[in-house]
């Protein structure tokens, strides 16, 4: 191995979450790693003064600075780009890492050179676990998801598996797709594969990129024994668009992944949400201006969602 080549890169991406990202940092400088790492930050565009923060702060730390905000694919990728390690870990600004918890990651990977990825178990401030792991997404999983009917028998059962719910999250086991707010791989093989998908701005890339994964034979570990803390929504709260990008994202995977046929399945499935979501307006809100506005903004988020060029 080239004696200055770093063994991790660590990707931070941040986008207006100048206070977790100044967190993050600490908690990488006092982990006392074993293994040589380079911590690379790219700011996607922050308005709060988050890459002038980071660059007095940790003049150590390579600072990629965005005009614009470039999605969380098209940042990690960047910082993919410019990284140098063997091994490239994606840490979302809104986590803290305990102690020895990367170094974990990595001696998994070197030791099973079977598995692709290997992500961490993700705590509360309190220590309390978060159970994020899911299985992948299938056709049923979204005539389940968030709809009224979720917990109720028998499409509970899609909704548990879908969600993991038979796992406590306190073992180490394989999983088909860990947290997305911390993960390791092998570079080389994430930029050869193609990185995350851009076409999935904000999410389900995670989800894509460990489906690619499995397709091609590799497996994904969790590993308990490696302990992250994560600020759950922190940055993903404040983006104003969510509801609209996050179901474009849906639809785009899905269409990826099943084909074009599935299109018009997940825009009926929009359309299936949106009524419940009407008729929930019409029943708690009782000020006819207040309900009129409501479901105003609703059909114009669905006719959003469902505009040129959702699901690709």
């Amino acid at each position: 191995m080239d004696a200055a080549r770093p063994e991790l890169s660590v990707v931070v991406l941040s986008w207006n979450t100048k206070d977790l990202t100044l967190a993050c940092l600490r908690a990488l400088a006092a982990d006392g790693a074993r293994r040589t790492r380079e911590v690379v930050v790219v700011d996607n565009g922050s308005n709060d003064g988050s890459a002038d923060a980071i660059a007095a702060a940790y003049p150590a730390v390579r600072l990629v600075r965005n005009a614009e905000n470039r999605g969380y694919s098209g940042g990690n990728n960047q910082g993919a780009r410019a990284a140098t390690g063997r091994w490239l870990c994606l840490l979302n600004s809104d986590t803290e890492v305990h102690p020895g918890a990367l170094d974990a990651l990595v001696d998994w990977l070197e030791a099973h050179r079977e598995y692709g990825m290997a992500a961490p178990r993700l705590v509360n401030q309190d220590g309390s676990v978060q159970r994020a792991c899911m299985r992948f997404p299938g056709l049923a999983t979204a005539f389940v998801f968030d709809m009224t009917w979720a917990r109720r028998w028998p499409l509970r059962l899609v909704d548990d598996r879908y969600y993991m719910r038979d796992f406590d999250h306190l073992s180490s086991r394989d999983v088909e797709q860990p947290p997305g707010a911390c993960c390791v791989i092998d570079r080389e093989e994430y930029l050869a594969g193609g990185g995350l998908d851009e076409e999935l701005w904000l999410f389900f890339n995670d989800v894509d990129i460990c489906r690619r994964l499995w397709k091609r034979g590799r497996r994904i570990r969790y590993v308990a024994e490696a302990v992250v803390m994560h600020h759950v929504g922190s940055s993903t709260k404040r983006f104003a668009r969510l509801i609209v990008t996050w179901h474009r994202n849906r639809i785009a995977y899905y269409v990826k992944h099943y084909g074009a046929w599935v299109r018009p399945y997940l825009h009926w499935i929009v359309r299936l949400r949106a009524r419940q979501e009407r008729a929930r307006m019409l029943r708690e809100l009782h000020d006819p201006a207040e309900r009129r506005a409501a479901v105003g903004q609703l059909e114009d988020t669905v006719r959003e969602i469902l505009g040129p060029g959702a699901g690709g």
